[in-house]
């Protein structure tokens, strides 16, 4: 991602440190596998001036999984929600009470 960045960033555009995905402390949230921490990685990039660059590249390079530009992908494409990983319950009746 960084070759991404870098070729649309310029010291005047706005430093590596404004960037979500270059925070080491939220960095495992690009790529989690909890449903809530790619939401909040999503996020995190609305306000981010690369966004729209972000999301084409990885749509061009077909990112395998991961939160690009504010959107989930999985195999490639853009998804909007990441299910959780196991089976759903059979009664979700039962989850409310």
């Amino acid at each position: 991602m960084t070759s991404l960045l870098t070729t649309f960033l310029t010291p005047a555009d706005t430093s590596a440190t404004t960037l979500p995905c270059h925070d080491t402390e939220a960095a495992d949230l690009f790529f989690s596998e909890r449903p809530a921490d790619l939401e909040q990685a999503k996020t995190l990039c609305a306000g981010c001036p690369l966004i729209e660059e972000c999301r084409q590249g990885a749509l061009d390079r077909a990112e395998p999984w991961g939160v690009w530009g504010g959107a989930i992908f999985d195999a490639g494409r853009i998804i909007a929600v990441k299910r959780g990983r196991g089976r759903p319950r059979k009664n979700p009746a039962q989850d409310a009470a």
